[in-house]
């Protein structure tokens, strides 16, 4: 379940404006601009699992590459990503974390130094319902780890929410609270000190 919800929870991070209102369907060099500004932030989430249940927790984001997902009893699990290695912990049962690469989750596109959504392959839908501008990507070197799918709204240009489908079609989708630009230390992300709390 935490592996899923980690790749469900990867990128609560996109109420920070950075661009301009506009009343149309956002370009794809535009979202990818607008995500190449957010660096440092923390906020809050509520996930929709695959199976119907909510999960709510907080999220620590600083790109490149790094996430800390926070998850409210009674699930109390925590997933860190760094170096590009993801780490599952269920603080329940003090056991060593499941541990695997951040590039076997889509959202390791958006986490990269420099989001493209331009580039060959990568975007599979690009739509505007007049309200919000739905973008679906993947990796097109690894399409078998699933899709991503962002909706966007502007005035200003928010990420309001995403839906993750893994290979399996399992869909889990993320609603994002108002996050805080703030400056966030590297060793909120390594997993050491949270093993050793456990001990």
């Amino acid at each position: 379940m935490y592996r899923r919800a980690f790749t469900a929870g990867l990128l609560a991070l996109g109420t920070l404006s950075a661009l301009p209102a506009q009343a149309q369907q956002l370009s794809l060099g535009a979202i990818s601009k607008y995500l190449n500004t957010i660096k440092s932030a923390q906020g809050s989430f509520t996930q929709i699992n695959a199976d119907g249940t909510i999960s709510t927790g907080t999220i620590a984001i600083k790109r490149p590459g790094k996430v800390r997902f926070d998850y409210n009893p009674p699930e109390r699990a925590l997933v860190l990503a760094s170096a590009g290695a993801v780490y599952i912990l269920d603080r329940k049962l003090n056991a060593q974390p499941e541990t695997y690469p951040l590039k076997q989750t889509p959202l390791s596109i958006i986490l990269d130094r420099n989001v493209d959504l331009t580039r060959a392959g990568m975007v599979r839908g690009h739509s505007y319902d007049g309200t919000a501008t739905t973008v679906t990507a993947q990796d097109p070197k690894r399409p078998e780890y699933g899709t991503i799918q962002l909706k966007f709204t502007g005035n200003p240009v928010q990420l309001r929410q995403w839906i993750i489908t893994d290979g399996d079609g399992n869909q889990t989708t993320v609603i994002l609270g108002e996050l805080e630009k703030v400056s966030l230390p590297n060793r909120l992300f390594y997993i050491d000190p949270e093993l050793e709390k456990l001990r």
